[in-house]
């Protein structure tokens, strides 16, 4: 039986999270130690993808490089469809038919790049078969619907219509960004520049064949530095619960902190809460540092919160805010 395919939408240029994108295509931006696609990946493996497909547009020979690097370390094989123009978020699925369509029947995955989760792919694939629908949306619930898309369903999860931004409560339930569907709405995707969200779904809703399944977990969009923060915090936060011993111990680290095993933390210096600290990093004696990430190969000597710092740059005293040390 042939393996599961998904594909990764990732031909955006990452402008809202600039500065990290200056350099590096956004999924290749290094979130908890390793490229943020790289979560994504490993989740789908684990789901029984076999092949994943990356929709690019912005720096193809960056994404070539990742693939030749990370394919074989994932068990995955990874392959590109690229697209001479901005084709939205239902353009790559037409544009990569030949890919994603195998003639087999099996459904496949989508995804958004900047979407961070504890990604309950497996079980969302088992309800889109059991639900008998042509897609299924993964959904999150949001304190404020007013702020958003929201998905209305019924109560089996079909869904009925999307309400943009509601003033009067409709439901709590928001795109999270990740879908499952099946080779029949390629037949609905014209190659072309086009929204799946807007152009699509909602005529697979109104036949009926459009599904819901809501994330048990925490989501978020990590597409802003703010925000990158923020699901740096909610993704050690579920490694406390679910992989305590990832986390790193010992008498300088106190709440959740990550360090990449070949980084170096000098002598009397507190670490934590809600850091992370990547490959090859040199942190200096009695540095102080909360809510922030250091990229790989950064020797810090000052505490650092609440900053970004470009590459090239010298950082000459303390900052007291939360930070992305590039």
């Amino acid at each position: 039986m042939p393996g599961l395919k998904a594909m990764i939408l990732v031909g955006g240029f990452g402008t809202r999270l600039r500065p990290l994108t200056l350099s590096c295509p956004k999924p290749l931006v290094d979130f908890c130690n390793k490229p943020m696609i790289c979560h994504q990946i490993e989740a789908l493996k684990a789901a029984g993808v076999t092949e994943v497909v990356l929709a690019i547009n912005y720096q193809p020979e960056v994404m070539m490089s990742f693939i030749k690097e990370w394919s074989p370390k994932l068990g995955v094989k990874i392959v590109c469809s690229q697209e001479m123009e901005p084709m939205g978020t239902a353009g790559p699925l037409a544009l990569a038919r030949q890919l994603l369509d195998d003639g087999s029947g099996n459904p496949f995955f989508v995804l958004n790049s900047d979407v961070v989760c504890e990604y309950p792919l497996g079980d969302m694939l088992a309800f889109h078969k059991s639900s008998g629908g042509e897609a299924t949306i993964l959904v999150t619930r949001v304190e404020d619907p007013s702020k958003y898309g929201v998905v209305v369903t019924d109560g089996e999860g079909k869904v009925e219509r999307f309400v943009e931004k509601p003033q009067i409560f409709v439901g709590d339930k928001i795109n999270a960004g990740i879908y499952v569907i099946n080779p029949s709405v390629l037949d609905r995707i014209e190659l072309r520049p086009t929204s799946i969200e807007k152009e699509v779904f909602p005529h697979i809703a109104a036949d009926g064949k459009l599904f819901a399944f809501t994330l048990p977990g925490y989501w978020m969009d990590v597409g802003q530095p703010k925000d990158y923060l923020l699901g740096l915090n909610l993704h050690l936060a579920s490694l406390r619960t679910n992989s305590p011993k990832e986390l790193a111990s010992g008498p300088s680290f106190s709440g959740n902190v990550l360090a990449h095993p070949t980084a170096k933390v000098g002598g009397g210096c507190k670490i934590g809460p809600d850091v992370s600290i990547g490959e090859g990093c040199v942190i200096g004696d009695g540095v102080r540092l909360s809510n922030c990430v250091v990229m790989r190969g950064v020797k810090d000597e000052v505490a650092l919160n609440g900053t970004v710092v470009l590459p090239h740059k010298e950082v000459k005293e303390s900052l007291l805010q939360p930070s992305i040390v590039l």
